[in-house]
């Protein structure tokens, strides 16, 4: 039963990466080199963020919410735009379209991010003897941070791949973008600062993810229509 359990939440986890690349053009253009390539990119990107918050950051004495300490954490959060950037912009892709681009770089990123943060609490929790509902909401994280991902890379490839957008529509891009980069110090406030319980901020965290995906879609439609 134990077993059963950890797959059922490692499928939850995992499972939506398989099954976006399969269902998506992703698969018919061999986009998974340049989804591999992403993961080494965060992987890479990942250290440096650790040795960021190791050396800035200090040990929290509690689990208070910390502003400063937050701020801090914000700012070390957008060493992930860099990475992103820097797969968007600087790695060797195969002859795929923008639009396949930036999905095959935030599924290896999400990707990644699943595995380096969700395994191990996955294999060393999700087989104990009793049942919770923490590794279930786990995998529903991951799809959120999934989607999150997908539209911070859209965003990303709007504002360093296409150069011909409408003016009007630079300001929301950017703010946008901001909003996704600085999400886990959002989710950070609503759980220290504001109380919220872990399925109550998984909860905000979908319903934002589908709000930033809807948005993020928009916005990456006006930019492909040719401009008047």
């Amino acid at each position: 039963m134990t077993v059963f359990h950890f797959f059922n939440c490692a499928i939850l986890t995992f499972g939506p990466h398989a099954v976006y690349y399969s269902a998506t053009p992703l698969s018919e253009y061999d986009t998974f080199g340049t989804s591999v390539k992403a993961a080494i990119v965060y992987l890479g990107t990942a250290l440096v963020k650790l040795v960021c918050l190791a050396t800035f950051l200090k040990v929290p004495e509690n689990d208070s919410f910390d502003p400063y300490q937050e701020l801090l954490k914000a700012l070390i959060g957008f060493i992930d735009v860099a990475g992103l950037y820097f797969a968007l912009t600087q790695l060797t892709h195969r002859n795929i379209s923008q639009n396949h681009k930036f999905q095959a770089v935030g599924l290896g990123w999400a990707f990644a991010d699943s595995v380096l943060h969700r395994l191990a609490p996955l294999w060393v929790g999700a087989r104990g003897l009793e049942f919770t509902w923490e590794y279930i909401l786990q995998g529903l994280e991951a799809n959120a941070n999934l989607v999150l991902t997908v539209s911070l890379a859209a965003l990303g490839s709007l504002m360093w791949l296409r150069k011909n957008k409408p003016r009007t529509l630079v300001p929301i891009i950017y703010a946008c973008a901001g909003i996704l980069a600085t999400m886990p110090s959002i989710t950070s406030y609503l759980r220290r600062g504001l109380g919220w319980h872990f399925p109550k901020v998984v909860g905000f965290e979908l319903f934002a993810s589908l709000a930033m995906a809807f948005i993020s879609w928009q916005l990456f439609s006006a930019c492909q229509k040719p401009s008047a």
